[in-house]
């Protein structure tokens, strides 16, 4: 199992258009990420497809994501690919440095 970081940071569900374009997005707060995946918490009337990217409020990468879970408004997705411990940091690093 990989640690979890509570991050409470603003964040995107990019949703996966025609011919994988960049079709819309809806905004959700980022709860807390892990290497392997997040927690996130959506409107409970958006409508979230079983795959999609995720873009983090001041980061320009996008991670590719899959929905596991659903309960109302939180979602427990788990990215592709285990996510660099590098960048992992850098994420937490800078919800840290806006907090406080």
């Amino acid at each position: 199992m990989f640690e979890k970081f509570k991050i409470d940071r603003p964040g995107k569900i990019v949703f996966v258009g025609h011919h994988l374009s960049m079709a819309k997005t809806q905004r959700c707060l980022i709860r807390t990420i892990s290497l392997y995946g997040a927690e996130l918490e959506v409107s409970p009337h958006v409508i979230v497809p079983a795959n999609f990217f995720l873009e983090i409020l001041g980061i320009r990468d996008h991670i590719g994501c899959t929905l596991i879970r659903r309960e109302a408004e939180k979602l427990t997705i788990g990215f592709n690919m285990l996510i660099d411990p590098e960048f992992l940091h850098h994420v937490v690093r800078l919800s840290f440095e806006t907090s406080h």
